[in-house]
C-alpha cells in the first residue's frame, strides 16, 4: 500500500450512525476491519471482515474480487487512522462509496457499546 493516495478527503461516518446502520441490518453493506488479529480478539463488532493492514501483501489482490466496488463499504480500526489509509486505497482502486468510522472501535466502545473492551 503506497502513500501517494493519502491526501484525499474521506467520507466519515460516526459510531452512532454505524450502530444505527448495523441495527437496521442494511443489505449489501460491506464491513472491513483493518486491525491486527490480536486487536480483534480483544474487541470486535460482529459482521466485520478482518483484513489486517500489516498483511496487505496477502489480501490486497483479492479485494476487487471479494468486494463490490459500488457497494457501500465501511472501514474500522482502533482510532480511525489505519482505516482512513484503507479507505483512500479503496477509492484509488475504484471503490465509489467508502466511509471511514470516526474514532474507530475505541469511540464505538465509549459512545455506543461499553461491553466492548477498551485497549
Amino acid at each position: 500500500m503506497t502513500g501517494k493516495y493519502f491526501g484525499q478527503s474521506l467520507t466519515q461516518i460516526s459510531v452512532e450512525e454505524l450502530a444505527k446502520r448495523l441495527a437496521d441490518s442494511e443489505p449489501g453493506l460491506q464491513l472491513i476491519d483493518v486491525r491486527e488479529p490480536k486487536e480483534v480478539e480483544i474487541a470486535s463488532i460482529e459482521g466485520f471482515v478482518n483484513l489486517p493492514l500489516s498483511e496487505f501483501a496477502q489480501w490486497g489482490e483479492e479485494v476487487p474480487n471479494r468486494f463490490d466496488p459500488n457497494a457501500e463499504t465501511i472501514v474500522l480500526c482502533h482510532h480511525g487512522v489505519r482505516s482512513a489509509q484503507m479507505c483512500q486505497w479503496l477509492v484509488a482502486q475504484g471503490f465509489t462509496n467508502v466511509k471511514n468510522i470516526t474514532g474507530g472501535i475505541s469511540a464505538y466502545s465509549i459512545l455506543v457499546d461499553s461491553a466492548i473492551p477498551q485497549y
